[in-house]
């Protein structure tokens, strides 16, 4: 029999904003999913992310600032229009940024951004536990000056945004995965030649 937890991991599926619908995680379970991030590997504890919280009014803020970076890109009122829409359609967006310490005498710059994914993996795996859908989101939207500047403060990166909310429908099925054997492998050391 397998540990719920592993068949929990083995179920989760990411879900899109177009398929996401109220309600949205509430506080007491969006604690939750900050307190799962953090069980994520942390080398020295340095917690190089941030998750930031939007929803209510905050919303249409961030809809206005896409459709803003949207025009400026040259797309035009009718892309400005489609990425404000998009913006609004997930119940719930966390904004999540990265603070890495490029000169931490112990922690490499690729320790810390692998903590970063890890805690991203635990949040949205602990959304999906509690019942919600989600998806990390990032693309052209994190390198906008604009924007990035707008949810990250001095010495963050923009690493994208986390759609949250109860699913439209079950899926047809998990996403097709590689087999395992594909990706575990047997590690053989070099042989050395005599010369």
């Amino acid at each position: 029999m397998t540990a719920d937890t592993l068949h929990a991991l083995l179920g989760r599926y990411s879900v899109g904003p177009k398929h996401l619908v109220e309600p949205g995680p509430d506080d007491a379970q969006l604690t939750l999913m900050v307190q799962a991030a953090l069980r994520a590997p942390d080398h020295a504890e340095l917690v190089p992310y941030r998750f930031k919280l939007v929803r209510g009014s905050a919303k249409q803020a961030m809809a206005e600032l896409f459709a803003d970076a949207a025009r400026a890109a040259g797309k035009g009122e009718e892309g400005a229009a489609l990425d404000a829409e998009r913006a609004l359609r997930p119940p719930i967006t966390v904004a999540v940024g990265a603070r890495i310490d490029l000169g931490h005498p112990l922690v490499p710059a690729h320790e810390q951004w692998a903590a970063v994914g890890g805690a991203v993996s635990n949040f949205l795996m602990a959304a999906h536990v509690l019942g919600f859908g989600g998806k990390m989101l990032s693309g052209a939207k994190v390198r906008n000056p604009a924007i990035a500047a707008a949810f990250c403060e001095p010495g963050e990166t923009l690493v994208g945004w986390i759609a949250l909310g109860t699913p439209a429908r079950k899926p047809s099925g998990p996403a097709r995965k590689p087999d395992p054997g594909q990706v575990l492998i047997d590690w053989h050391p070099a042989c050395k030649q005599d010369h």
